[in-house]
């Protein structure tokens, strides 16, 4: 079948290609790199012809609600609009667990961009999942300041963005599905200890700090709210495997 991918070069959507074509699967690439702009619709039209399914893991680097919030209702209203255009009968939006139960800065978004999908014109699924793995290697960069690495007060139960992409590649074989079970790691852990595994893994040196952020956000990053609940499922590799596979040597 064909599957065109939002966001195909980002950190999961670079799996969901690998795994869609090692399964067969003639695969179209939706970035800026392949000439399509989701926040314009540019290079949409002709490019989604003759997909059987859309998968949306298109991303925004901002922890501003109402900057998350233009993007995902921008980029879905956009893609919805083209895939009904194009005769696309399956959407697939990757969404965050907890997205629903703590709107705020870029979870506001993907809670936006799950309404938008879910009053939508095209059958659709939305897949909940944890943070990834990589989160952690994002956190040591964007928060190291010379050589102190600030990261927030969060426990967070991490899956591996292959398993994620490996989900919504089958969920995309199967049509549409409303809302499947959520997708989650095998452990919870503190996102102050994910760091360190990863800075020690990478050579990192300097001392992190844990800091509890303010705010209703804070709150839910550190009381289990993100947290997935008894009726997900959950991926095989652990962060420990995963940092494994990245130690220098």
């Amino acid at each position: 079948m064909r599957i065109a991918v939002a966001g195909g070069t980002g950190t999961v959507g670079r799996h969901v290609v690998d795994v869609a074509r090692e399964r067969g699967h003639d695969v179209v690439i939706l970035s800026r790199s392949t000439g399509v702009d989701l926040m314009t619709g540019a290079g949409l039209t002709g490019a989604i012809d003759g997909t059987a399914a859309l998968i949306d893991v298109a991303s925004v680097a901002t922890q501003s609600a109402k900057k998350s919030i233009e993007f995902f209702e921008t980029t879905t209203n956009n893609l919805l609009a083209a895939e009904q255009a194009a005769g696309v009968p399956h959407h697939l939006a990757l969404s965050i667990v907890g997205s629903d139960r703590a709107p705020f800065g870029y979870y506001a978004g993907k809670q936006r961009q799950e309404e938008v999908v879910s009053a939508g014109p095209v059958p659709w699924t939305i897949l909940r999942a944890t943070q990834f793995h990589e989160f952690a290697q994002q956190l040591s960069g964007q928060m190291r300041f010379g050589s102190i690495t600030v990261v927030p007060k969060m426990v967070s139960q991490p899956v591996a963005a292959r398993e994620v992409g490996e989900r919504l590649v089958a969920l995309a074989e199967g049509g549409p599905a409303g809302r499947p079970a959520d997708l989650a790691g095998p452990e919870a852990l503190r996102m102050a200890d994910m760091v360190r595994a990863y800075s020690a893994a990478v050579g990192n040196t300097g001392p992190i700090w844990e800091i509890a952020l303010p705010g209703g956000f804070g709150k839910a990053l550190r009381d289990g709210t993100i947290l997935p609940g008894p009726s997900a499922d959950h991926g095989v590799q652990t962060y420990a495997d995963w940092v494994a596979a990245i130690r220098r040597p």
